[in-house]
């Protein structure tokens, strides 16, 4: 068995040493990640105006009146509305993700070369969750784009070199 680093190509091996594609295992973490971790539901639980019979409205119905009743600050519902629109953003980019690592091992391209794309898009896609909610002042919230183009050209960087080999 290769090690981590190995498997993103950032230690040589012997060629005949295989690699093995961690592809999957970062498409079900990013799943985990992108419904389950960035999901609201657990913020507003925690705040008290989780509302189960019809939770896409908690915000939008009940959030301006939890702060007029002192229940939340407008701090915390700006965030909590900031956190709604990353798991929206993340869930939506998903499916980039999964076409490209499916379409990479699909055309033969190294598990190396899958591993550190799909590495990087995990470590992007979990700054840009970070900046997207904690970051609501108006000139540092630009990193967010940022932090978005690198989960994506990590992606895009897939489909090329499947490009490539089909």
């Amino acid at each position: 068995m290769s090690s981590f680093f190995t498997c993103l190509g950032l230690r040589a091996v012997p060629p005949t040493t295989p690699i093995t594609n961690y592809g999957p295992a970062f498409l079900g973490f990013n799943f985990f990640f992108a419904y389950g971790l960035l999901s609201s539901r657990t913020l507003k639980q925690f705040y008290g105006i989780d509302h189960q019979e019809a939770p896409r409205e908690d915000l939008s119905k009940y959030g301006e009146a939890a702060v007029r009743n002192g229940k939340i600050t407008r701090a915390q519902l700006d965030m909590l509305k900031r956190n709604e629109a990353a798991h929206a953003n993340a869930v939506e980019n998903f499916t980039l993700l999964v076409a490209s690592v499916l379409s990479a091992s699909h055309a033969g391209v190294p598990a190396q070369t899958i591993n550190a794309a799909a590495a990087s898009y995990t470590l992007a896609r979990a700054v840009y969750g970070a900046v997207y909610i904690l970051i609501g002042h108006r000139h540092w919230s630009q990193v967010r784009g940022l932090v978005w183009w690198w989960g994506n050209l990590s992606c895009l960087f897939l489909l090329w070199k499947a490009g490539e080999r089909i």
